[in-house]
């Protein structure tokens, strides 16, 4: 695999050798587009930065492969430091600007433990990419070594692309990564990714033989994988990818479902309280450590916008590690952030999942979206969030959520025209 940071320095000498009275002049702002990195314990991710307002506006911008992603919550420049905090993922970057570069560090937080990487960037050059880029868009299949814990044979690789830039996402059960990026240079892409969480670095090439060659690093790292064209899969009699509407199931689906947690504010409410009581419910397992569930939290929000006066009310069982439950900054925060109009109920730690919810057969992924009918039982699950770095797979995610939302709103109407008769 190349080496990252003689990609990165290379990407600095450039910015080194511009004219040095416009660089002097922009060093002595903040303000504008990045180019940063992150060390970790596998190699140098690269990602874009991008900075602006002064003051209490401040703010820094991360991307999510193309489009701004994440902004932060907090931020601020004096003396030559810079702080950014991204409250919502526990996130913070801390940076000296000297010489026109920026110097520091990043403290995550993740599920299972903190992280500290190193933190540089330097003044943004636009990507040189080859003119000879061959055309990869579009859903790929990959075959597993093994089964992954999950029961997975098959995940899918989808690839946008735009010339000789390449955005691309694995999607697997539980969700996707996270859009990659980047460019076509000297026979493979070199994609990576930071939105404030999941740093990683991802290499494709595509061989002879139709197949496209994945080098992994960072996040979940360390492997190589290739994936081939859905029609060439189905043709080799490659496993099909997990059905993420039948992956969860429920004991028994006459079974009311319930749940009994206490909010934010300590205020315990259950499924027979009267704000549920006779509407749709979508029940979401999510945690705010979780990405794909910070994906999904921004589609529910319009989903509750769209649907809430017509009975739809959404509750968040949310799991959290244990030393985040005495004051929960990071949910006030991810709830602030994205401007959460539903309930979220404090349902225990991760590693309590299955015991808090029993009625849920192979619950195993995060999210999970539980739909519940104005009858209290379970009509529906959707496991895992493919968000819009999936590509049609998102697409198609929307319209199977607007459909089963409407048919069981629709079906107040049919019982009480059934009651009239």
């Amino acid at each position: 695999m190349k080496s990252y940071t003689v990609q990165m320095l290379g990407v600095a000498a450039i910015a080194m050798g511009l004219s040095t009275g416009a660089y002097a002049q922009d060093a002595k702002s903040i303000n504008g587009r990045w180019d940063a990195t992150l060390t970790t314990k596998t190699g140098v991710v690269p990602f874009r930065l991008d900075i602006s307002g002064e003051g209490v506006s401040l703010k820094g911008t991360l991307y999510n492969g193309w489009d701004p992603f994440e902004t932060t919550t907090g931020a601020r420049f004096d003396n030559g430091k810079l702080v950014l905090n991204i409250d919502h993922y526990l996130t913070k970057i801390t940076a000296g600007l000297k010489d026109g570069q920026l110097d520091g560090q990043v403290i995550a937080q993740s599920r299972t433990e903190g992280a500290v990487y190193g933190f540089h960037a330097t003044r943004y050059v636009a990507p040189v990419a080859s003119a000879d880029a061959p055309q990869v868009a579009g859903s790929w299949e990959i075959p597993l070594d093994k089964p992954t814990a999950k029961g997975e044979k098959t995940q899918r690789l989808i690839v946008q692309q735009r010339g000789a830039e390449v955005s691309a996402s694995i999607l697997r059960v539980d969700g996707d990564t996270g859009a990659l990026n980047g460019t076509y240079k000297d026979g493979e892409w070199v994609l990576s990714h930071f939105d404030g969480s999941r740093p990683g670095v991802m290499e494709l090439s595509l061989n002879k033989d139709g197949a496209l060659e994945i080098k992994q690093e960072g996040g979940r790292a360390g492997s190589m994988l290739i994936a081939w064209r859905e029609e060439v899969a189905q043709a080799k009699g490659i496993a099909a990818p997990e059905d993420y509407t039948t992956h969860t199931t429920m004991r028994d689906p006459n079974e009311v479902f319930q749940y009994k947690f206490p909010d934010v504010n300590g205020k315990v409410l259950s499924n027979e309280d009267p704000k549920f009581k006779d509407k749709v419910v979508l029940a979401i397992v999510t945690g705010t450590w979780c990405p794909n569930c910070h994906d999904e939290a921004q589609y529910l929000v319009q989903l509750y916008a769209k649907y809430h006066d017509k009975g739809l009310e959404i509750v968040a069982l949310d799991f959290e590690e244990p030393e985040q439950q005495d004051d929960l900054a990071r949910v006030h925060a991810f709830i602030k952030q994205y401007n959460v109009p539903y309930t979220y109920l404090i349902a225990g730690a991760p590693a309590e999942m299955w015991e808090k919810l029993p009625q849920a057969v192979n619950l195993n992924t995060w999210p999970a979206t539980i739909f519940v009918g104005r009858d209290g039982k379970v009509k529906h699950i959707h496991t895992g969030f493919a968000s819009p770095a999936s590509g049609v797979f998102n697409d198609q995610l929307k319209q199977e959520f607007t459909s089963t939302i409407e048919t069981l709103l629709a079906q107040k109407q049919e019982i009480t025209r059934a009651a009239l008769q």
